[in-house]
């Protein structure tokens, strides 16, 4: 059977309720299978539902336990939760180093609940490369709200806006104040901001700080939201401003611009990943190049210059788009 036979039969699987059938899926896409492209080409038509809620914030905010909590709240309302748990990658196997098990013990027998951790993988975005695929997939499951849980590296967590329809912030009373929140470019990508642990001391502070900063950006201002996450205090008040801001998103068109600006962003990153690849391996076969790379490498000839004669030369990129792939 061929790989395209066999993702036909998975996700036709998948689309009829096979819960099996989805880890399977995901895992090939993690792989990036060459089963992929006919997988999400069949999937399409079925994506487009589920609304997606990035959870980021430096690490030890507590963000796992409070995407526990905000899993708890959509159970009640009898939604189903997709979860996709970024965790730093192993650096023996490349695999995620937390587990899903650990991390949402009260939902895992839950059949409207499916989880999946995933490892980084080298991304420095806070989010795998692969993730937009998994994501798709859980929305194609039929899934209501699919939550994403950055790994947590600080600066870095800027993918979770490409790949989410909302994202909530998270800050803790002794992460810093809000003056590191804004270095850290959390105002760029926080639709929402959740100061968790609000019960030490500092939370009214750090309030009162994110609101002055927000009252100087345009637009709405961002929502600052106290809670107690390991107590499930505010979480309820929490979900219900998302939901108040999806409304919002959904009646202005909001929603569908972000969607359309994440399916560009989607392409075009992904256009530049397979070409650099494509060229990679193109690099290491053509003599020519390798010659003009050694070049560069003993200081005879700089990058730049380099790089003009190779895309200024038709011939030589005509024989790597015929030849590369």
């Amino acid at each position: 059977m061929s790989a395209g036979e066999g993702s036909k039969e998975l996700v036709e699987r998948m689309l009829a309720g096979d819960t099996l059938a989805l880890p399977r899926l995901i895992s090939l896409v993690e792989a990036e299978s060459e089963a992929v492209v006919d997988i999400m080409r069949r999937i399409g038509p079925h994506t487009g539902r589920a609304y997606c809620i990035g959870i980021t914030g430096p690490p030890g905010t507590g963000k796992s336990t409070l995407v526990d909590k905000i899993t708890a709240v959509l159970r009640e309302r009898e939604l189903s939760v997709g979860i996709v748990a970024v965790d730093p990658s192993s650096p023996f196997s490349g695999g995620a180093l937390l587990g899903d098990r650990i991390r949402m013990q009260q939902h895992y027998l839950d059949p409207g609940v499916f989880i999946r951790s995933m490892a980084t993988r080298g991304s420095h975005g806070g989010l795998p490369v692969t993730v937009q695929g998994v994501i798709k997939l859980l929305d194609a499951s039929g899934r209501d709200v699919i939550l994403v849980e950055t790994v947590g590296v600080g600066q870095t967590e800027l993918d979770v806006v490409n790949a989410t329809d909302i994202v909530i912030v998270v800050l803790t009373p002794e992460s810093g104040d809000a003056v590191q929140a804004m270095k850290a470019g959390l105002f760029e990508i926080a639709d929402l901001f959740a100061i968790n642990k609000a019960d030490r001391e500092g939370a009214p502070r750090m309030k009162a700080e994110l609101e002055t900063f927000v009252a100087m950006k345009p637009g709405e201002p961002i929502p600052i939201m106290l809670t107690q996450a390991h107590r499930g205090i505010g979480v309820d008040e929490l979900y219900e401003e998302v939901e108040r801001r999806r409304r919002v998103q959904e009646e202005d068109g909001e929603l569908e611009r972000r969607r359309r600006q994440r399916r560009r962003e989607e392409f075009l990153e992904m256009l530049q990943r397979k070409v650099r690849a494509r060229f990679l391996d193109f690099a290491e076969k053509d003599d020519q190049l390798k010659e003009l790379t050694e070049r560069v490498a003993a200081g005879e000839l700089d990058p730049y210059s380099a790089c003009a004669r190779v895309l200024d030369d038709r011939q030589w990129l005509g024989k790597w788009l015929i030849q590369g792939g």
